[in-house]
């Protein structure tokens, strides 16, 4: 699953390495630290190499909230990938002049035709499952059997929420027009102005998101029409008048 990147940062057996394996997995995270990440001084990295600590699991999850990773302790290869991921950006960034002018392994002359990005993807790739596997925690999206499927929701999130229109959008602060309360009949009587206030403010409030709420079952109610109201007619099977 991690062959790739552990062959991209020269490791001695990308290969044979286990996961599941823990002495290996401690192993090379110390070694990911100590030659690619190097996010703590080498005098501060002394808990993180006791492998054989009881207490290295709590280390480790502190490593992972140091470093920013998303991910936790207990999504072992998950943040594994994460951690790989950054030691390959270390490296690219210690070797740019090394790596800039890299060639890719196959190269061809022939125009490509646009197609849909995914259609290529190998879906049963272990990391390009646990890439989208990452990005759908990250954007708390529900996991599906089909990774795939998930992709193309993240894909969709990031598009419609994501876009800079959309966060400049939510950005813009609401102001409401001011409202004078002596206007709107509350129905009832507190026998106390302030509540009588306080209770009107909170009808008002109420009725906003009502509003609100039809707004949203609306939109609802057109999104399903559209997908369902598709009407066709066959003007061969018409008939006018006898």
């Amino acid at each position: 699953m991690f062959r790739r990147k552990l062959t991209a940062l020269d490791y001695h057996n990308p290969s044979g390495f286990d996961c599941n394996d823990e002495t290996e997995f401690r192993n090379v995270i110390v070694w990911l630290e100590d030659q690619k990440i190097r996010h703590y001084k080498i005098e501060d990295r002394g808990n993180l190499r006791n492998i054989p600590s009881s207490d290295w699991p709590k280390v480790f999850e502190q490593y992972l909230q140091d470093v920013n990773c998303p991910f936790t302790a207990q999504q072992r290869q998950e943040s594994l990938d994460w951690l790989l991921g950054l030691g390959v950006r270390f490296e690219y960034g210690d070797n740019v002049d090394k790596y800039k002018n890299c060639q890719p392994a196959t190269t061809t002359n022939k125009p490509e035709k646009p197609s849909d990005p995914l259609i290529h993807l190998d879906s049963n790739n272990p990391d390009f499952k646990a890439g989208v596997l990452g990005l759908a925690n990250l954007l708390r999206i529900q996991r599906h059997d089909d990774y795939l499927v998930m992709l193309k929701a993240i894909r969709i999130l990031i598009q419609e929420r994501l876009n800079p229109e959309v966060i400049a959008k939510a950005r813009q602060s609401k102001e409401g027009l001011p409202v004078p309360l002596d206007k709107h009949i509350l129905g009832f009587d507190t026998g106390d102005a302030t509540l009588n206030e306080a209770a009107q403010i909170l009808r008002l409030l109420h009725i906003e998101e009502l509003r609100d709420l039809q707004t949203r079952i609306n939109e609802a109610i057109v999104a399903v029409q559209a997908v369902i109201a598709d009407p066709k007619t066959d003007h061969r099977l018409g008939k006018v008048g006898r």
